[in-house]
């Protein structure tokens, strides 16, 4: 149980890291300027790419608990 609230927090933190990465940056890889709303658009992405990883991990508990 302990490795599961591990990589939980593994997770939150690149999401913050991640977050605070596209806020920060004024040009993407590709040598596009950054505007407000692109930057809102990049997080929703990554917010929604977090909700998916969060709902398997919900998943993932709730078999480790059925089968405790």
């Amino acid at each position: 149980m302990q490795a599961w609230w591990r990589i939980n927090l593994l997770w939150f933190v690149l999401f913050v890291i991640g977050s605070a990465f596209i806020l920060m940056r004024k040009v993407d890889g590709a040598g596009a300027v950054q505007t407000p709303k692109v930057k809102i658009l990049s997080l929703l992405v990554l917010g929604a790419f977090y909700i998916f990883i969060w709902l398997c991990q919900l998943i993932t508990l709730y078999f480790i608990r059925r089968h405790k």
